[in-house]
């Protein structure tokens, strides 16, 4: 669609507000699914909101993307998480697995809402329209960047929100096996970064997704 080449500074402004709203957006939709379970403890804690300077954390948000970003890696970031005290909630197990569904789901709700700017864009780009070109992009940057988000936290691996599922899925003395494991998930998510696994594991998830968004909304 857009073959036109961009600065790595033009490239930060176009993929900044993408990752704000995507791990901002996931978090609160984790503590607004935890209040309506009966937990208000994000809410008390000013984390119920949109703000994303109440979410972002200085690596997960904004250094790591952006190393990724000008380096050609796939992008991907995390933010504070939202504070949850499962003992509030009716019931925890399964509870749980709502609140975890709730933050890849907002991914995918804002994949449509980018994907309907990008197209936007692109119409604004067919009648020479000022600005449309970096709207076109950012839109673009936006579903690639919830799409990714969203894959990547379903994945199955303590502390990603797939592993909270899946530990309310599994009888409760197999879960306990994952709570040993979830403080060591972050170091295993950078190994299979390292090792280049883990774009072999998500990418071909993540670009059917992005194809079919991408095709409903002819971008």
């Amino acid at each position: 669609m857009m073959t036109e080449q961009l600065t790595n500074i033009q490239l930060f402004a176009v993929w900044f507000l993408p990752i704000i709203f995507a791990v901002t957006v996931h978090e609160a939709a984790h503590g607004y699914i935890a209040k309506c379970f009966g937990d208000n403890t994000a809410s008390m804690l000013g984390r119920l909101t949109l703000n994303p300077l109440r979410h972002i954390d200085l690596v997960g948000t904004i250094i790591v993307p952006t190393i990724l970003l000008f380096f050609g890696g796939m992008v991907f970031g995390w933010a504070k998480p939202v504070p949850i005290n499962a003992h509030n909630l009716r019931k925890p197990r399964r509870d749980m697995m709502f609140i975890a569904i709730a933050g890849p789901s907002a991914n995918i709700v804002m994949a449509f809402i980018w994907a309907a700017i990008a197209k936007v864009g692109t119409v604004l780009l067919q009648h020479q329209f000022p600005g449309a070109l970096a709207i076109s992009y950012m839109g673009m940057a936006g579903l690639k960047m919830n799409v990714v988000f969203a894959v990547l936290n379903s994945l199955p691996l303590p502390p990603l929100d797939g592993g909270h599922v899946l530990a309310g899925l599994l009888p409760k003395k197999a879960s306990l096996i994952l709570d040993y494991i979830s403080p060591f998930g972050f170091f295993i998510l950078l190994f299979l970064v390292a090792i280049g696994l883990l774009g072999i594991i998500i990418n071909p998830i993540s670009v059917a997704v992005y194809s079919i968004i991408a095709e409903l909304f002819g971008i």
